[in-house]
Parts: structure tokens; C-alpha cells; sequence
């Protein structure tokens, strides 16, 4: 996978630029739908990750990019979830990453990437 963090704001995937927060899985980009977790952002400042979202938990480790500056909150919900189904979390700023997701090999792991803050 070609995937590269270009700059706050900005994904580069398989030549592909996107501006918003994007799900791979199965090696397939779709937009992130942050709408479920919007309710949580009193009590963290930021719209965070929530198991309210559709979260690709179908391989046995997912990618959180955080963001430019790590800054996208990961409710700990999610992290016990993830120990539930035997899904390894990585959580890095979005740059690390895309960095990982370029040696990953096919079908290891789907990530959730923040592309601003």
C-alpha cells in the first residue's frame, strides 16, 4: 500500500489525495463517519473515537493514526473492545502511522487515520 500523510489536512493513497478522516479495510478507504461520537466531545474537547462508529475490526491489528499532532482522543472503550475480539491497537500520530501501514503486509492491518490536528 502507498499511503502517505502529505501534510495536516492531507492523505495521499495509492495516488489518491483525500481531506478527511478515512477507514481502511481490506485495503479499502471509505470516509470516517464521526457523527456517533460528535456526543462525546463535551467531555474531551474533540470529536473522539468511539465504539459508537463503525470500527473495521476484521483483521488482527488496527492502525489509529491520531493525527498530525496525536491528538484525536481514543475512548478506552475502544481499547477494551479491541482486547475483546484479539484486535492489537496501535495508536500513533497519523504520519508513524501511514509509516506502518506501507510494511504492513496485505490483510494484517485496517486503520482508522485522523488527518488534522
Amino acid at each position: 500500500m502507498n499511503i502517505k500523510f502529505v501534510r495536516f489536512g492531507e492523505i495521499k493513497l495509492d495516488g489518491d489525495s483525500f481531506d478527511h478522516d478515512l477507514i481502511l479495510e481490506n485495503g479499502k478507504p471509505r470516509r470516517r463517519d464521526k457523527g456517533p461520537s460528535k456526543r462525546y466531545r463535551h467531555s474531551t474537547g474533540h470529536t473522539p473515537l468511539s465504539t459508537d462508529e463503525d470500527i473495521p475490526w476484521s483483521a488482527p491489528k488496527l492502525v489509529i493514526g491520531t493525527g498530525a499532532d496525536g491528538r484525536l482522543p481514543v475512548m478506552e472503550s475502544v481499547r477494551e473492545e479491541a482486547a475483546a475480539r484479539g484486535v492489537e491497537l496501535i495508536e500513533l500520530p497519523t504520519d508513524e502511522a501511514c509509516q506502518l501501514l506501507r510494511s504492513a503486509k496485505k490483510g494484517s492491518a485496517n486503520a482508522i487515520l485522523h488527518v488534522t490536528c
